[in-house]
């Protein structure tokens, strides 16, 4: 009798042990449910800092070995309004993964654009991508963004709100939306400027 109520005695701490682990691994896998819930919360956050603006919808066609296959093309632009802006192109079977894939692609190629504290840019600025080339220059506090097309477009998500735009050469809207943010990659703060020049800031606004 002695011997099996010592058994008794050494076996009953397990269960014991066995619960404490159960909520041990509870308790972690409530930490990763919260700390996936604040990512989830952290990337949606992002996400909503941006806006996307589809510029054109085009149904393309591509032949081959059976015949044509026949697809969608998005052009979109993705911008924060504070200073970044992107132009992206997605093509896909549907017009919902198009857009999707122009917005990802617009995310790779953001520009950063450097803006004055009226909202304008810095400088006369001209861009050029194929036959169409953008000439852009900053304007007045209350003009407004005068620009039309796909230019207008790139200018309001890029956070510029008082800019002359004038569109030279061709008018597709890809080409002109690709001229506009070569336009604005090649914007320069007078501070920077002179920096690059090695002279002062009186010397540049001389």
């Amino acid at each position: 009798m002695t011997a099996t109520k010592s058994k008794e005695n050494s076996s009953s701490p397990a269960p014991a042990a066995s619960e404490g682990k159960q909520e041990q691994r509870r308790g972690n896998n409530r930490g990763g449910d919260r700390r996936g819930r604040r990512s989830d919360r952290r990337n949606q956050d992002r996400d909503s800092e941006w806006q996307e603006r589809v510029i054109q919808i085009r149904r393309v066609s591509k032949t081959v070995k059976g015949g044509k296959k026949m697809s969608f093309r998005a052009i979109v632009v993705v911008g924060n309004e504070k200073g970044q802006v992107g132009v992206g192109v997605g093509k896909a079977g549907d017009v919902i993964g198009a857009v999707r894939k122009g917005v990802a692609d617009g995310k790779k190629n953001l520009v950063k654009v450097p803006l004055t504290p009226n909202s304008s840019i810095p400088t006369l600025s001209n861009g050029r991508d194929g036959a169409a080339s953008v000439l852009i220059r900053p304007a007045a506090p209350g003009t407004g963004v005068i620009a039309g097309g796909s230019i207008r477009t790139v200018l309001e998500l890029a956070g510029i709100k008082n800019v002359l735009a004038k569109r030279l050469g061709s008018k597709t809207p890809l080409n002109n939306a690709r001229a506009a943010m070569v336009a604005l990659s090649l914007l320069r703060t007078h501070k920077a400027t002179a920096k690059e020049r090695g002279v002062s800031l009186e010397q540049i606004y001389s």
